[in-house]
């Protein structure tokens, strides 16, 4: 089967976005769009909504300047007491809310009720689909969903997912905004639970939590091997073009002749995955500190970000992947 042809979309800046929930996606996004120039204003309950803000942009900041993007033209932010106030006269909204179905419905009604009716609504859900998100809604044409990945302001990919109720018209509307943002946007054409990345990066995070458990490997060589390998060739290649290499001269359909046979056997857990017993918290929790324990999370933040901007840096000179979007931005 051949995945239908993509329609364009057209890169679009709005004036206002609004931000509604502030955590560690909510405060990147923000971050994201401040820094691509746009006014956001800002709705969390938390009383430290602001600070985890200020702390994520710096490192928004940093990794720019570290990257050679301008940051002198930043959007200004505005803390709100409520969702009505973030979201009025705001031509894109991104919800950033908890990950749980009722939330997130009572949050989107909060918006609608204050929105106007034709800002594009993305959900930064990361596996929640937007058709039981959109039940209650008085307009869900104009809900999708928008989920990145962390830190939203450095990795261009965002799944752009729609609801049975989402046009096809807000749906590109949709993408050339998160475009204008600096970002790729992926659409997603069939909906389904946790959508494309994630159900890739459960799969890997099944079978290492069985390693973990049967005591094959701990979580620092298992990270080593992901780090020290193939996680080095999916920076710049991915899966499939990964593969066809591997094919050698013979290409994918050699490849797949060799090694597709190899999924009958018993390589993989599969679906399983090991009871949450406290048993294996303890040795996921012990061996996690053991191996990252020294560095505090700000500053994990900070050697991961240096770290992606310099992968960037190497993929946009050779004009490849990731490169390719940053790339744009300077344009």
């Amino acid at each position: 089967m051949t995945a239908e042809p993509e329609l364009e979309y057209t890169p679009h800046l709005p004036k206002k976005a609004a931000v509604v929930g502030c955590g560690v996606i909510g405060a990147a996004w923000a971050s994201r769009m401040l820094l691509s120039g746009v006014d956001v204003s800002i709705s969390d309950p938390s009383p430290d909504a602001e600070a985890i803000l200020t702390e994520v942009l710096a490192n928004a900041i940093a990794a720019w300047d570290d990257l050679g993007l301008r940051t002198d033209q930043q959007g200004s932010y505005t803390m709100c007491a409520t969702v009505a106030e973030a979201v009025a006269g705001a031509e894109f909204i991104q919800e950033s809310a908890p990950e749980r179905p009722d939330v997130k419905k009572a949050v989107l009604a909060e918006i609608e009720a204050s929105a106007p009716v034709d800002a594009i609504i993305g959900s930064s859900t990361s596996g929640i689909r937007p058709t039981v998100m959109q039940e209650d809604m008085a307009h869900p044409e104009r809900l999708m969903v928008g989920h990145p990945y962390n830190p939203v302001y450095l990795l261009p990919v965002v799944e752009v997912v729609g609801g049975d109720k989402t046009t096809i018209e807000n749906i590109r509307r949709g993408q050339g905004m998160y475009a204008a943002f600096g970002m790729r946007p992926i659409h997603c054409r069939v909906e389904i639970d946790a959508f494309i990345g994630d159900r890739l990066l459960e799969a890997v995070w099944r079978e290492a939590l069985w390693l973990v458990n049967d005591g094959v490997a701990t979580t620092q060589e298992i990270d080593d091997i992901m780090t020290h390998g193939f996680g080095l060739r999916w920076a710049q290649m991915g899966l499939f073009e990964t593969y066809r290499i591997a094919g050698g001269m013979g290409g994918f359909r050699h490849f797949m002749e060799q090694f597709g046979p190899t999924l009958d056997w018993p390589y993989s857990k599969l679906m399983d995955t090991p009871d949450y017993t406290p048993e294996l918290i303890d040795t996921l929790v012990e061996q996690s500190d053991e191996q990252s324990g020294m560095h505090t999370i700000r500053e994990l933040e900070r050697i991961r970000d240096k770290n992606v901007v310099g992968f960037l840096k190497v993929l946009e000179s050779n004009r490849w992947a990731a490169g390719n979007v940053i790339a744009e931005q300077r344009q």
